[in-house]
């Protein structure tokens, strides 16, 4: 988040991709650093991805694209 952050202050379009399960935490973590738009602007695929076989993650990542595409571009 800090990354990203500083990315954003420096003009960088920026856009976080995290597990669902991290929604709250990003919420408050992106609030805490004075940028709580970029948790609103994150994609979040579904939980788990641990143990998530490659296949599983390609069509979580396939099936978030256009989410992740419109979040850096607008």
């Amino acid at each position: 988040m800090h990354d990203l952050v500083d990315y954003e202050a420096q003009g960088i379009p920026t856009v976080m991709v995290a597990s669902s399960e991290f929604v709250g935490a990003a919420e408050r973590q992106s609030a805490a650093l004075g940028m709580p738009g970029v948790a609103s602007r994150a994609v979040y695929v579904p939980h788990p991805i641990q143990d998530a076989t490659d296949d599983e993650m390609r069509a979580k990542a396939r099936a978030s694209l256009d989410a992740i595409l419109d979040a850096v571009t607008h």
